[in-house]
């Protein structure tokens, strides 16, 4: 069995490595990356500092994977650096995972915050005993429209600051409108909101306590497509599954599907309790109309419940809870040891 640690804190006036693991945007869109550096920087009071990869071409780092695990492995060998956050999530950083030294991870433990395709850098660090954070990045949450969510900075000064995370509670409104970054004007706007209403259960009622493993669950697919850097079996035993879907918009066909080849496969048998992430309903990849958001939402949540009730109908599952591609964020952490009582319907890190 894996022992785990959680990396020490930051504090404020520290270093933060900026790299870019995945993608990057700040590029293109420069006028975001530099709000983001700000927010660092004015509101968590902390320096980034950017490693080179932070600033380089989406087409340059796709074609420099060695270059991208070379920032993180010195990022986290720094002992100048607090801690190491991405620039933003992509879709193809299952190939710097050959390049990673797993002895230059494991004996420089360090804070990696990051979502979406940070997913398996996250696993990674989960495989060696490392928590690490589902969020934030510089260009999406911290780059945020307007203001940021207040829920954002309670959390994400948790998942900076704190030795523990504590209690979860549900955002009091998220949005899934996608921002329109071409237009550095329309970072004055805040996008348009909607009501929380919280989160919602399904699966056993017995309380459970385990690791928190998982992530996007379109990085999860590639990850066991590829067999790359796969757990131990029986180090999921008792663990926590968390899982949520990207600005893609994936089928609830297809996510029942991957999820059916994890059950055939003998996963979700071991994971006694699932957070499942609130989905994005629209993106900037593709417009949904107001009426069909909701029934997406609802199509979701019932073929991931039609799948548990197959391969595991004990554990408790806690669907909409607020990390992943809504916003604001709650950057979970991977690896990190959480309770979840179904009864009282509440949700507790140590």
């Amino acid at each position: 069995m894996t022992e785990f640690d959680t990396p020490p804190p930051l504090e404020r006036g520290d270093r933060i490595a900026v790299v870019a693991p995945a993608s990057n945007g700040a590029k293109r869109f420069p006028h975001v990356y530099e709000l983001g550096l700000e927010r660092l920087r004015e509101v968590f009071d902390l320096e980034p500092v950017e490693y080179p990869t932070a600033t380089k071409s989406a087409d340059y780092l796709a074609g420099h994977p060695a270059e991208r695990a070379r920032d993180v492995m010195d990022a986290f060998e720094d002992p100048e650096i607090g801690g190491v956050i991405s620039t933003k999530g992509g879709n193809d950083q299952i190939r710097i995972l050959e390049h990673l030294d797993s002895d230059v991870l494991r004996e420089n433990p360090t804070r990696f915050y990051g979502y979406s395709d940070n997913t398996q850098l996250a696993l990674s660090l989960w495989n060696l005993g490392i928590v690490s954070y589902y969020g934030p990045s510089v260009i999406v949450e911290l780059g945020m429209d307007g203001q940021l969510f207040e829920h954002t900075i309670e959390y994400v000064e948790r998942a900076f600051f704190d030795d523990s995370f504590g209690a979860l509670e549900p955002a009091p409104e998220f949005t899934d409108e996608p921002g329109d970054w071409a237009d550095p004007d329309s970072l004055e706007t805040p996008r348009e909101t909607e009501p929380n209403p919280g989160w919602r259960w399904a699966g056993g009622r017995d309380a459970v306590e385990g690791r928190l493993w998982g992530g996007c669950l379109e990085i999860l697919d590639q990850r066991y497509l590829a067999g790359r850097d796969l757990p131990d079996p029986t180090d999921l035993d008792g663990a926590i599954l968390a899982i949520e879907t990207s600005e893609e918009l994936p089928a609830h066909t297809w996510v029942a599907g991957v999820l059916r080849a994890f059950g055939e496969r003998g996963l979700l048998e071991r994971f006694d309790g699932v957070l499942v992430g609130r989905p994005a309903a629209r993106s900037h990849l593709e417009a949904t109309p107001s009426d069909q958001r909701e029934q997406y939402r609802t199509n979701q949540r019932e073929a991931i419940s039609r799948v548990f009730d197959r391969y595991n109908p004990n554990a408790p599952i806690v669907f909409d809870v607020d990390f992943g591609h809504t916003y604001p964020t709650t950057p979970i952490p991977i690896g990190g040891r959480v309770e979840i009582d179904p009864k009282a319907e509440t949700i507790r890190f140590d």
